[in-house]
């Protein structure tokens, strides 16, 4: 099965609203699906954020706010009712450093440890993708602005062993019409798993380290709909 997860393609700012009207993105999906029925593949799972026959799960987005100045500057957010900024800059300040003091970057060799802890969280659920080590590898090493994956080892006589990973991709959004701001620098919850501390702390963790570098966390829980698509040749 395929999973279409990332659909982009390049435009001039000045011709944006023409370039939504091409209807460019079906075109990517018809070249998407020739593609893989050459490899003998004839399903997918994709989401949307309209009902289609038939979805076979929904998921809520949860914002997070990180830097709710800019973001209300940004008018991407907006103050709630009886809120001044200082309070909100209040309500939404975080501690400096992680709780869980041994949470550090992964690493290369945190690979087929955090593999396997993964590969064993997941086995839980009725749907969900099935990683070889050399795909985990490629999708979490931590890349600047791309992907982030943080990990906690526990280390004994026969080696360490990964306990805990949390994990977020960066994908910003463009700002339209404001004399400062040009992007939002946003950051999408990835995979999380928990084990030997509770998992409201470390996604507490991911919020702080998060907001090191971003404006505000996403996390799943707009709605957006799973379908599984099948090709009939």
């Amino acid at each position: 099965m395929v999973e279409i997860n990332f659909l982009c393609y390049i435009y001039i700012m000045s011709s944006y609203y023409a370039s939504r009207s091409k209807r460019v993105a079906p075109v990517l999906i018809r070249e998407i699906t020739r593609r893989v029925n050459q490899q003998k593949i004839f399903q997918a799972a994709y989401t949307a954020g309209i009902v289609l026959p038939k979805p076979v799960a929904t998921c809520r987005y949860w914002h997070r706010s990180l830097n709710p100045r800019k973001l209300i500057d940004v008018k991407f957010s907006h103050l709630s009712a009886k809120m001044t900024l200082a309070l909100t800059i209040k309500l939404y300040r975080l501690p400096n450093t992680p709780a869980s003091h041994n949470l550090r970057p992964i690493e290369k060799r945190d690979i087929a440890s955090a593999w396997k802890l993964l590969s064993e969280y997941l086995k839980q659920f009725s749907l969900a993708p099935v990683f070889t080590k050399k795909e985990f590898e490629h999708v979490f090493m931590t890349i600047e602005d791309v992907v982030y994956t943080y990990v906690i080892e526990v280390c004994n006589i026969t080696g360490g062993k990964v306990t805990d990973m949390i994990s977020f991709y960066s994908l910003p959004s463009s700002v339209m019409h404001h004399p400062v701001h040009r992007s939002i620098r946003a950051a999408y919850s990835f995979y999380n798993v928990a084990t030997s501390v509770p998992f409201k702390q470390l996604i507490n963790d991911a919020l702080i380290l998060a907001n090191k570098v971003f404006l505000i966390l996403n996390f799943f829980t707009i709605i957006l709909i799973l379908y599984i698509y099948i090709s009939i040749l």
